[in-house]
């Protein structure tokens, strides 16, 4: 049998019942779910398939050690009990991010010290400070450390860089979508791949990309590193085994239209460069329309996804409602009878679609508190 590590895949807020049915579909052992994510109680071999498969997690972590420590000298204690070397790799570069809640340890940065030196004398690494989480290039091995209550728990990224880090979007157009709300999107919406999908304000790319990888069955993490390449306990024979039968389920190409436009010349050149890269290419038709403009084409009523701009991120709310309102035009036209899946920051924005939409799920992005709708034909 194999060891069982207790694990967490964290979200954004408001996507974790969405990941938890995500990972229950892959065969993973899915525990609580949180607001924060989903605890599962996995082997290794399940910290690589959450990491490849999962187009939602923010990252995956593994719990190494959790006590109660109300001063410095428990803390010390308890870090030296903690099998390091197990995970860490002599000379790796580690960086420690520490969070302190209504614990007599409080002071972040103090911490920090101490699990550095405990990991100093176990195994010869480099300390290195914790950057931004949006720049993290996964460049160095990151712990996650949090007293809450005196309550600490020790994790360990498993992942490297942020998930939604496909490695197909180099090229960008203004307010990205990121990758893993895309996909939370599509799968709020029912949309698994089985019927056409139109994105008519698609930006850089990423709702047709992340679909067009649905559709072909395209694993997210196939094109990027994780840490846990790194570790000196990595299994590679699990791991190539699961690599190669994520490479063997692919299709060779969607078996449903995906479309997507913009009026932007550039956002339509960086969404080709983008699926390019993402290898889906030759599954979306990319088209320089307006919102006005945009048509289904042959394809059978489906999924009009759609992230138009929130006002708050691009420009006024005010001079966006002709285009909300176009949106709603055209799904009581051209597109009559296809549902809706609408990403939007302002209700009254939201409101001049027309359509009855249903809130599905809110989260933050950028910032920004947005709301997924979806309405039914």
């Amino acid at each position: 049998m194999p060891e069982l590590l207790d694990l967490f895949a964290i979200s954004a807020p408001g996507l974790a019942p969405f990941l938890a049915d995500e990972l229950r579909e892959l065969g993973l052992p899915v525990g609580e779910v949180t607001p924060a994510g989903v605890a599962l109680r996995g082997s290794l071999a399940d910290v690589y398939r959450a990491n490849l498969h999962s187009r939602i997690a923010t990252r995956v972590v593994v719990r190494v050690a959790t006590f109660e420590a109300t001063h410095f000298s428990t803390l010390e204690k308890r870090l030296r009990a903690v099998e390091w070397s197990r995970w860490l790799a002599p000379g790796a570069a580690v960086a420690c991010r520490v969070t302190c809640r209504k614990s007599r340890l409080y002071h972040s940065d103090a911490v920090a010290e101490r699990v550095q030196g405990a990991i100093a004398r176990a195994v010869a690494h480099q300390a290195v400070e914790p950057g931004d989480e949006d720049d993290d290039d996964g460049t160095h091995q990151l712990l996650l450390v949090r007293l809450d209550h005196d309550r600490c728990t020790i994790s360990l990224d498993s992942s490297g860089a942020l998930l939604h880090r496909r490695g197909y979007r180099l090229a960008v157009a203004k307010a990205p979508l990121r990758e893993t709300l895309a996909a939370a999107m599509l799968r709020a919406a029912g949309w698994d791949g089985s019927r056409p999908l139109v994105d008519p304000c698609c930006g850089s790319g990423t709702l047709p990309i992340e679909a067009a990888m649905i559709a072909r069955r395209l694993a997210p993490g196939r094109n990027r590193p994780f840490a846990f390449e790194g570790w000196p306990g990595m299994a590679r024979r699990p791991w190539g085994e699961i690599r190669a039968a994520a490479a063997a389920a692919e299709r060779p190409s969607s078996p449903v239209a995906i479309a997507g436009s913009d009026r932007d010349a550039g956002a339509i050149e960086s969404a080709l460069e983008n699926a390019a890269r993402a290898g889906v290419r030759a599954d979306i038709t990319f088209t320089r329309c307006a919102l006005s403009a945009a048509r289904p084409g042959d394809a059978a009523p489906g999924l009009v996804a759609v992230n138009p701009p929130w006002g708050a991120r691009i420009g006024e709310a005010a001079a966006l409602r002709n285009l909300y309102a176009a949106l709603g035009k055209a799904m009581r036209g051209p597109f009559a009878g296809w549902d809706l899946a609408l990403l939007a920051a302002d209700a009254r924005l939201a409101g001049q679609v027309g359509c009855d939409l249903r809130p599905v799920f809110a989260t933050t992005a950028g910032g920004t508190k947005v709301t997924l709708g979806v309405a039914s034909a």
